[in-house]
């Protein structure tokens, strides 16, 4: 709760869900990066990147696209909830109380790598703007008329996560981010290895040795994808997370330190 991510001596154990649209948003961009191409040719747009591949907002393409990102976000809520159900379910069978009694709640539930319609302030005049956070999240400050009433005073919580054997991160947004990057902030480390690399250059075996050396338990479906998600695979999340917080655009409050890891 609010005094918990305003108090970080407090010790509390959390739980995360890490999951998405399960292919659909994929599929969604690869879809529409076509659609957007064929756009851009019919309307003398051309960009950099063809991953950049556009149209404008109230074009049908752009509408089209819209309609079919927020399905695929729809999508991702609605697994997360139901694996934190799930989670929630598990713990009360083993404890033989309620989910109350054992002080299980939602923090927050936040996408990134989608777009928004949101208002900012541009050149001092508030604007309705669509922002695309790719490799961001969301982190409005303090005040937002969108945020709970119980995370008013101190700002949307920025859910930072790690990697398997690293520790994650509980931020919170600033005023100085809402004027500076649209009220965006880090979602993560980055990767500092693709998947296909990892595989290649990590053991799976050793990755999950030094994790029950350093106390962690893993449970993966598949033992041989281990090294996709390994420490080494990604960048130092506390450099990333350290840089955003001294930059003013999110305020570091919680780390927390893997006790266990569920790979999908």
């Amino acid at each position: 709760d609010a005094l918990s991510l305003a108090t970080p001596h407090v010790l509390w154990y959390q739980r995360r869900v890490h999951g998405g649209s399960r292919g659909l948003g994929h599929q969604v961009c690869t879809d529409y990066l076509l659609v957007l191409e064929a756009a851009m040719a019919q309307r003398g747009i051309v960009v950099n990147d063809k991953q950049l591949a556009c149209a404008p907002i109230q074009s049908q393409e752009g509408m089209d696209y819209l309609q079919a990102m927020a399905a695929a976000a729809n999508f991702a809520f609605c697994n997360r909830s139901i694996i934190a159900n799930r989670v929630r379910n598990t713990f009360e069978d083993i404890f033989q109380r309620s989910a109350r009694e054992l002080g299980l709640y939602s923090i927050y539930d936040v996408c990134h790598n989608i777009a928004k319609i949101e208002q900012h302030q541009v050149d001092g005049q508030t604007h309705q703007v669509l922002v695309h956070r790719k490799g961001a999240t969301r982190a409005f400050g303090p005040g937002h008329p969108q945020l709970p009433p119980q995370y008013q005073h101190i700002g949307q919580p920025v859910l930072i996560g790690g990697s398997m054997g690293t520790c994650s991160f509980v931020l919170t947004g600033t005023e100085y981010g809402m004027m500076n990057t649209f009220g965006s902030t880090c979602h993560g480390a980055g990767r500092e290895m693709s998947r296909s690399k990892a595989k290649r250059e990590l053991d799976s075996k050793r990755v999950m040795q030094d994790m029950a050396d350093r106390g962690i338990t893993l449970l993966s479906r598949n033992w041989g994808d281990v090294a996709e998600e390994a420490g080494p695979a990604y960048k130092d999340v506390r450099k990333v997370v350290e840089t955003c917080h001294n930059a003013g655009i999110s305020k570091l409050c919680v780390r927390l330190r893997p006790i266990a890891v569920i790979k999908g």
